[in-house]
């Protein structure tokens, strides 16, 4: 109830006369029976703008910090997070990947929309990464196609550490569903996923037109960071190299040791 009250109620009108997402291919959708949305991902506003635009109810695997934060602040999140159709991840059996694994299924089992994002993590500079194959576990385990969507502009809506979104118009591309029927049985076979996962992404990758980088978002999210924390470190040093020393009064107060 309160995904639909949210949706056409309360934000869905806001945000459909802030942003006028255009939207394409969303006949690529079928109307009933579970399908895995594989998604670009260069911001947090993509698991709210996608639902919004898609008839039916979506559901994307979350952490499970997001249901389990104590307090006020916790009890709104749980209720935001559960209100845009998000389920946590239990990962009290086993590693995140796996109960993400789990949890997936379980959400296309019942004949759902499951929403993932194949990269991981969020870009951290626009690229489209190197997916894992989680998403080919989980539709050869559940038997359910996989449709490739790129969002475009919601990057430049809220930028990385930016907290408040801004005003952009954004852009929705719906490919065609994918159909790996012919791995059937063969879920356990890592070339297999590899390759579908490639597809998966190749796919995407025309549709958003991003540059393409054969490694995993988290990875490179890290060297950015090692370079920038690198840069601003020699930035200081040169700033200390080049600062004149200043003259000693005689007079003045010793410095304090």
């Amino acid at each position: 109830m309160l995904y639909w009250v949210l949706k056409y109620i309360l934000l869905g009108p806001l945000l459909r006369v802030l942003y006028r997402p255009k939207v394409t291919g969303l006949e690529n959708v079928p109307a009933d029976g579970p399908v895995i949305m594989a998604i670009n991902h260069n911001s947090f506003m993509d698991s709210i703008f996608l639902p919004l635009v898609v008839k039916r109810p979506m559901t994307f695997l979350a952490k499970d910090e997001y249901f389990t934060t104590p307090g006020f602040k916790g009890f709104w999140m749980k209720t935001f997070f559960k209100g845009v159709g998000q389920v946590p991840i239990d990962r009290s059996g086993g590693n995140a990947s796996e109960a993400a694994l789990r949890t997936g299924v379980r959400v296309l089992d019942g004949g759902n929309i499951l929403g993932i994002y194949p990269e991981g993590t969020r870009s951290p500079d626009g690229k489209l990464y190197r997916g894992h194959t989680g998403v080919a576990r989980m539709a050869l385990a559940a038997g359910a196609p996989v449709i490739p969507v790129a969002l475009h502009g919601t990057r430049d809506v809220q930028p990385p550490n930016k907290t408040l979104p801004r005003v952009r118009k954004i852009a929705i591309d719906i490919g065609e569903p994918l159909d790996f029927s012919r791995y059937d049985g063969m879920d356990n076979d890592r070339f297999v996923l590899r390759s579908m996962t490639d597809e998966i992404m190749y796919e995407i990758m025309q549709l958003s037109g991003q540059e393409y980088s054969d490694m995993y978002a988290a990875k490179a999210k890290k060297l950015i960071s090692e370079r920038s924390r690198a840069a601003d470190a020699s930035a200081n040093d040169d700033a200390g190299q080049a600062a004149p020393l200043a003259p000693q009064d005689s007079d003045s107060a010793p410095l304090a040791s």
